[in-house]
């Protein structure tokens, strides 16, 4: 079966993970980091804001059954695409969004996906996630990997608190 991989800042990747993860088509969705220079970041050291990494999904899908299209369209629902200076309460350059591309035809179709978003007239602000070349994504440390699962007491604790839930009711009439 053919594969791709997708690359999503979307905030804490905490929450970026269950949106994704049991999709049709979806064979892995990891969290780590990505964007910036350091080779093998830590958690606390991307936290620093230092690093030029942001927090980030990796998503390993099969586009016969889950095109890269669906993916833009699942990630937009899930973040402010207006907000350049982080998501919901987690401030900083590591909880930028951003659409990391692996290929020109996931650039285009990224490009495309944020033109249209753009044009709807949903939100009042401009979209104001890149789209960027694909770097190096440096797995998230192991307690990191699948939160949702491991922590849901805190997890949902923290979509609440953070704005999350409350941002994507409000705006995508869906759930966090």
């Amino acid at each position: 079966m053919n594969t791709e991989k997708a690359t999503f800042a979307g905030g804490c990747f905490w929450c970026m993970v269950k949106p994704f993860d049991s999709l049709d088509g979806i064979e892995e969705v990891v969290s780590g980091y990505t964007g910036g220079e350091l080779k093998n970041p830590t958690y606390e050291q991307v936290c620093s804001n230092a690093t030029g990494h942001v927090e980030a999904v990796q998503i390993t899908f099969q586009p016969d059954v889950f095109p890269y299209e669906k993916l833009l369209d699942v990630f937009w629902t899930q973040i402010d695409p207006t907000d350049a200076g982080g998501q919901f309460f987690d401030r900083g350059e590591s909880y930028q969004t951003a659409i990391f591309f692996h290929s020109e035809e996931q650039r285009l179709a990224a490009e495309k996906s944020k033109q249209e978003l753009d044009n709807s007239g949903r939100f009042e602000k401009i979209v104001a996630t890149p789209i960027l070349e694909a770097k190096p994504f440096y797995l998230a440390e192991t307690h990191h990997q699948d939160y949702y699962k491991k922590n849901p007491a805190h997890y949902n604790r923290y979509s609440v608190g953070s704005g999350r839930t409350a941002f994507i009711e409000k705006n995508w009439g869906g759930q966090a």
